[in-house]
């Protein structure tokens, strides 16, 4: 009834974003496609005061981190609406690269933080085919199309190659936290080289700006009366049946190893 009363005016409202995951373009995964929805309706429903991202990732696919970063700014710019992140166990890596799209990141005092660098990993099976007598045959129409076959012994160009592409990206990756942080980040600091910390250390190298948990912070800002809601993507109706499970099997090792790197 309050809208339709002119003068009584209704409590500040902020929608919550929850950024859960590892990064990447599979299903299932944190990605651009999944999760652009869900942050439209944040910024767009109820006139929000503010908008809050919940970020628990442990990183992933650095184009992906750009594009929801790119998005979440690019709203709070259009509409006039403060973000802020907070940071539950990890925003690591490409999870650091969203926290840096709000205006203020709060965390934990044992969240893990950090981590900009980039990083490729994979296996070497050259020596194990040999050794089994297995014949490799790759045809290709251009000369570096088999570059970084894992199935070939490593090539030195190759990996020279792989770095040199590597360089461009935390090149990227380092313009966007500096962009973020700007004087925040003390000039002595080195935290550039791939390096994680704890929420509290982080706060002293200028990564965050405060220890903070999500409702009572919000609260704090905006006054007790302040309401949420929640908002995130939406699951696809067969996967609510189980349909998912087998790219579950097959995606759930490799994203593991991205929260083991941080302990979790």
């Amino acid at each position: 009834m309050k809208h339709l009363i002119p003068f009584l005016k209704s409590p500040p409202r902020v929608n919550v974003v929850r950024l859960d995951g590892a990064i990447a373009t599979k299903r299932g995964g944190l990605n651009d496609q999944a999760i652009a929805p869900a942050i439209e309706r944040a910024f767009r429903k109820g006139k929000p005061t503010a908008v809050a991202l919940s970020i628990n990732s442990p990183g992933g696919s650095p184009v992906q981190s750009s594009l929801i970063a790119a998005r979440i700014r690019r709203l709070a710019d259009e509409k006039g609406i403060p973000v802020y992140a907070f940071v539950e166990d990890v925003a690591a890596s490409g999870g650091y690269w969203l926290a840096c799209a709000a205006d203020k990141i709060y965390v934990d005092r044992s969240s893990i933080v950090g981590s900009i660098g980039v990083i490729s990993a994979g296996f070497g099976f050259d020596q194990l085919i040999a050794k089994h007598g297995i014949e490799r045959r790759v045809y290709t129409a251009g000369g570096s199309k088999s570059q970084l076959d894992p199935f070939k012994p490593e090539q030195d160009e190759d990996v020279a190659r792989l770095k040199s592409l590597q360089d461009e990206v935390h090149v990227s990756f380092i313009h966007h936290v500096k962009t973020s942080r700007g004087d925040r980040l003390p000039e002595e600091a080195d935290v550039f080289d791939g390096t994680f910390w704890t929420g509290q250390t982080s706060i002293e190298l200028g990564l965050a700006d405060a220890i903070g948990h999500l409702m009572p912070t919000m609260k704090e800002l905006h006054g007790k009366k302040t309401r949420f809601a929640v908002f995130g993507p939406k699951k696809p109706f067969f996967g609510r049946f189980g349909a998912q499970i087998l790219d579950g099997v097959m995606t759930s090792v490799e994203e593991r190893g991205l929260w083991a790197r941080y302990g979790l």
